[in-house]
């Protein structure tokens, strides 16, 4: 398999002469990639290497000519240093878009990015010009960010691009803040990853643009300690609550279902928790959280963990309070009588 590293820069309404375009509120004004070739084919560092133990098969930069904001917001065009003087010497975007999706080829390529907004802009952009999906659902590509965190940081925090490259102490010989030259910094990055920390691999991203079809296409995946579930469109979160797989608690390491020892409920009103206990594995955390898609319709991601049992202490507590604080809300409530007249 080959890694595609790619960066987009985008332009945005400035707010007073053009409007946000709902459809396209970040319109793509420059792609810039790097192929990496699969692992177990090391070459030495050095020109068109950015990283060593990885060789780069190609690179791809190209901008892209505006047609939904013709003027450039301040704040993007300081970040990343163009003028529409100079995008307007580009292509549209659907010729550039195309050109790159031929660049990728024809054998089998993973996406990587540094962060998780670039597919969902990549396909929001293919979308509003009415190109064919990448994909009919999920998306799997690596969070080069998530990686970096996971194999030298504490696995939660999300640092820079920049504070990546000192850390690892990768010679900076282009300025940042261009799609190429973050497209070739990620590189890189994950080359180094790749040669050191391989098994991080396996932390799969997924962008999830185009929701599961169906509840047959659902995605389920496993992780080292813990589990993901993506779930189809539902119209209402209480639709969505109460389907039987999206309520449901099961031990992603036996995958017996479990009885709850803490229904579902909202600590914050962002998201749902619930506690649930396998006897042979101990107690699991179940996380919900809604997402919107792009149509509007509401789809689910949920996450089971395992917890230690002061974790589940904690919980149990949370629960509580968010009890008390619902009772003492609904207490304060005074029925409304009417007047006689």
């Amino acid at each position: 398999m080959n890694y595609v590293v790619l960066d987009l820069e985008w332009n945005q309404a400035n707010g007073i002469t053009e409007h946000e375009v709902p459809a396209i509120p970040f319109e793509i004004v420059e792609i810039g990639a790097v192929k990496l070739d699969v692992p177990g084919e090391p070459c030495p560092a050095g020109e068109g290497n950015p990283g060593g133990g990885q060789h780069v098969k190609r690179e791809f930069s190209q901008l892209i000519r505006p047609s939904v904001y013709h003027e450039m917001n301040q704040a993007t065009g300081r970040l990343i240093h163009l003028r529409m003087k100079e995008l307007k010497k580009g292509r549209p975007f659907p010729v550039v878009a195309e050109e790159f999706f031929r660049w990728c080829g024809e054998e089998e390529y993973l996406f990587c990015c540094w962060g998780g907004s670039d597919l969902t802009e990549l396909q929001r952009n293919m979308e509003y010009y009415h190109m064919q999906p990448l994909a009919d659902g999920p998306l799997a590509y690596l969070d080069v960010q998530k990686l970096f965190s996971l194999a030298y940081e504490d696995g939660k925090s999300r640092k820079s691009l920049e504070h990546a490259v000192d850390f690892l102490k990768l010679e900076k010989d282009i300025p940042f803040h261009r799609a190429f030259a973050d497209a070739h910094y990620t590189a890189k990055l994950l080359a180094r990853i790749l040669a050191e920390k391989p098994a991080v691999l396996k932390n799969l991203s997924y962008d999830v643009f185009h929701p599961p079809r169906d509840r047959k296409s659902e995605l389920k995946v496993q992780f080292d300690n813990y589990a993901k579930y993506i779930s189809r469109e539902f119209d209402t979160k209480e639709e969505a609550l109460a389907d039987r797989e999206v309520a449901s608690s099961k031990c992603y390491l036996c995958h017996r279902n479990l009885r709850k020892k803490i229904r579902w409920f909202s600590p914050g009103g962002k998201h749902y928790v619930c506690l649930a206990y396998c006897e042979e594995h101990g107690y699991l955390k179940g996380k919900i959280r809604f997402r919107k898609s792009p149509g509007g319709r509401i789809y689910v991601v949920k996450t089971t963990k395992l917890i230690p049992p002061e974790d589940a202490e904690a919980l149990k507590a949370r629960r509580e309070h968010a009890s008390d604080v619902h009772k003492g809300r609904t207490h304060r409530r005074k029925p409304r009588t009417k007047e006689r007249l």
